[in-house]
Parts: C-alpha cells; structure tokens; sequence
C-alpha cells in the first residue's frame, strides 16, 4: 500500500477540514498516481471533495464508523465502517493498486501498513492546524528520490518518494491456505446450515 499527501515546511496538511495550498502541479501529480486506482481516506476526507462525492476513475474506500450504507451506494463508494473491516477491503486489492489519500486520522493509522509515501514538500508555512507525521524523523522510512525544486502557484514545491523498510503485513480473515474468500466462507456455511 502506498500514500499521497502534500506537506508544508512543518510538515502541516490541513486546516478547516481543507488543503493547505491550490497547486495545480501537485493536483496533476496526484491524479497520474491515483486514476484507474483505489484510494482509502476517512469520513472527513470524502466530506472535503466537491459536493462531497468521491473520487471519479477510482474505486474509492471510506472508513466511516458512523456511515450510512444508503449514501454509500447512491454516491458509488465503499463503506467500511471498522478498521478490521477496512483491512480487510485492502487485502483483497493487489497491494500496488491502493493509495491512502487523507486525513491526517487515516494517513497516521495506516501509515505503518504503506511501504511508499509520495510527500509532495511546500516550501512554506501554510499554518496548518493537521499534521503529518515527520517521515524525516522516523528510523524505519527514507527518502530515495528528491525531485528538482519547482514553481507551483507562486510556492516552491518538491516531489519526494519515502519508502519504508519495514511495513507491517496484512493480517486477515481470508484462508490462504484453502484459497477462500469471506464471500466463500458465508456461502459454505449456509451451505451447511440446509
């Protein structure tokens, strides 16, 4: 699994439940990562979109304790509504197609699951009051590859790529042994109740 965000010089990602910066550069960037993709993002998160509605050209997973499976479905997401039953959408995904796209709850709970992190670094203080955690200080992430510094609606702004020596690996209730998905494991089990 891998992550997407855009960070400030303090590592700030939000305020008022919204980005820190309008850069089209990055937004293009985000876009060539996630199209065609699954992205995971929090309540908030799926709130802070335009009109509220997900991702288009992505299968997009929400995490929402409080969701409603109606709005779900009308708005075209999947609803989970517990991180075991997060994971376990997850697991299901090939591991290279499934980005974590916000907030700051989600990136910090899955963070130590990502084996990839594009952090798109502003060169200014964007006065945030939701951060990120600060990759350059944690013993087991590092930056392979720091792109060239470059103009963005009037901010300097990096492209970096922070891989993570140790992910912690997917637990799950699927049988890998026997091949069985959950879906599997319901139908034989009504299969035995007749």
């Amino acid at each position: 699994m891998k992550l997407i965000v855009a960070v400030d010089k303090k590592w700030g990602i939000g305020k008022n439940n919204g980005l820190l910066f309008d850069l089209k550069l990055d937004m293009k960037h985000f876009v060539e990562h996630t199209r065609g993709k699954v992205v995971v993002m929090g309540a908030n998160t799926l709130k802070s979109l335009p009109n509220g509605m997900p991702l288009k050209n992505r299968t997009n997973i929400v995490l929402n304790p409080d969701g409603d499976i109606f709005d779900a479905i009308d708005k075209g997401y999947v609803l989970t509504t517990s991180l075991d039953e997060l994971l376990e959408q997850i697991y299901a995904v090939e591991d290279n197609e499934v980005y974590v796209i916000g907030g700051a709850m989600m990136y910090h709970t899955l963070l130590p699951y990502c084996d990839t992190a594009y952090i798109t670094k502003v060169d200014s203080d964007g006065e945030a009051t939701v951060f990120f955690d600060d990759l350059d200080s944690l013993d087991n992430w590092s930056c392979v590859d720091e792109g060239e510094a470059i103009e963005d609606n009037g901010h300097t702004i990096r492209f970096c790529t922070y891989t993570n020596a140790s992910p912690v690996e997917f637990k799950s209730t699927i049988d890998k042994k026997k091949g069985l998905t959950f879906e599997d494991c319901i139908d034989k089990f009504n299969a035995r109740k007749k």
